[in-house]
């Protein structure tokens, strides 16, 4: 069975950039289970959910937040799970102030950190890392992979006959 992937957000007003993670992990097949958890309002809550997450089945834990974006590192002090976190842009220093809260983690506590508003590349990063041991994700994601080739090859061949039909036209043919 797969393992579940836990998608955590600081406030609700993160779920417009979290619910690409969760699509993009539904249509992988992965369970997913979200939460509203706030490392500085809720810190018992956050910090029992890391604690009991490999005992719940899930394989790694995707953390959202802005501004100061303690969320991933609150949780990944209390889990050896991977977890991934997505800094959120918000109206303070477009996001930034939030990427380098969740990027600069001392030695010892690791997070994964992907762009920001990154949601998509977070789900996809946790898909990798429970396809080390789950042979059908992997295919999955193998096969996402030839699909995200065979859409580029096909802008590609759309430009290339628009721009030869356009050449022929100012051409005068």
């Amino acid at each position: 069975m797969t393992k579940k992937v836990a998608v955590i957000m600081g406030s609700d007003s993160d779920l417009g950039v979290v619910g690409e993670a969760i699509d993009t992990l539904r249509e992988l097949g992965i369970p997913v289970e979200a939460r509203i958890l706030s490392a500085h309002r809720t810190p018992e809550e956050a910090r029992k959910l890391a604690r009991t997450a490999r005992e719940a089945g899930f394989g790694a834990i995707i953390a959202a937040a802005g501004k100061a974006a303690h969320l991933a590192g609150a949780l990944a002090a209390e889990t050896t799970l991977p977890v991934i976190g997505i800094p959120v842009k918000s109206s303070t220093l477009d996001g930034l102030d939030a990427l380098l809260s969740t990027v600069q983690m001392p030695s010892g506590i690791p997070v994964a950190t992907v762009a920001i508003n990154g949601a998509k590349n977070a789900a996809l990063l946790a898909a990798q890392i429970i396809a080390v041991e789950d042979r059908v994700l992997a295919a999955r994601l193998d096969e996402k992979r030839r699909d995200m080739a065979r859409e580029v090859l096909e802008k590609d061949r759309g430009l290339r006959e628009r721009l030869a039909r356009e050449q022929k036209e100012e051409d005068g043919e």
